[in-house]
């Protein structure tokens, strides 16, 4: 079972990826994770994806598609695996689809996390860190016991900056320019589901495993 998940930054794909994961048996794959474990490894992809990051410059498409496909050439994607952040244009998604009909496979699904702008706001404006562990809650789903306060050591939370109702309003921007397209583009290839994302957890956790029948 191979799946992809869209949705706007702060819709919930990576907690329901892990979901999901844990449910079918399958790997959680984020293009950040495969970045930092080629790096570290000193791959030949690795050295050739940190010397454009090196520079502040983003990793070209044919190389992350390349990321991408040796990771899930390994042995425990071989009953499918779960995309989150890959692809998010479509070049992306059309060197995904290239390269995996050239291995003689396609997606199975591709999950959409359907919520409006101003919800994503109000959700990532609750966030909180800690400054010193970095333990993250949530005012309204995961209040620290103590106001302001780490539950873990003690330390203030802050407000990080990718949090802040400004930054969050320019990356929705930058995301329906250039992910949402992709939900037409499956939507054509006929694998696309849409999941109302303002239900609790739950809730939306069952209605994608309604989706792909798992």
């Amino acid at each position: 079972m191979k799946i992809i998940m869209l949705g706007a930054p702060g819709a919930g794909k990576g907690t329901q990826a892990k979901m999901i994961a844990e449910k079918c048996g399958i790997p959680h794959i984020s293009t950040g994770d495969i970045f930092r474990a080629n790096i570290k490894e000193g791959t030949e992809l690795g050295k050739k994806a940190k010397g454009y990051m090196d520079k502040g410059e983003l990793v070209p498409d044919e190389l992350t598609c390349d990321l991408v496909m040796d990771r899930i050439s390994h042995d425990d994607c071989k009953n499918g695996f779960i995309l989150d952040g890959f692809p998010r244009t479509i070049p992306q998604a059309e060197a995904l689809s290239a390269a995996l009909e050239k291995a003689g496979q396609a997606m199975d699904y591709a999950i959409d996390i359907e919520i409006p702008d101003q919800n994503i706001i109000d959700r990532m404006g609750g966030r909180r860190a800690c400054a010193v562990c970095g333990a993250t809650y949530h005012l309204v789903n995961i209040p620290p016991k103590v106001e302001g306060h780490c539950d873990e050591c003690g330390g203030p939370l802050i407000l990080r900056d990718d949090d802040k109702p400004e930054t969050v309003k320019n990356r929705l921007s930058v995301y329906h320019t250039q992910t949402q397209p992709l939900i037409e583009y499956y939507s054509k290839k006929g694998i696309l589901s849409e999941v109302d994302g303002t239900m609790e957890m739950q809730a939306v956790f069952d209605a994608i495993i309604k989706a792909i029948g798992a």
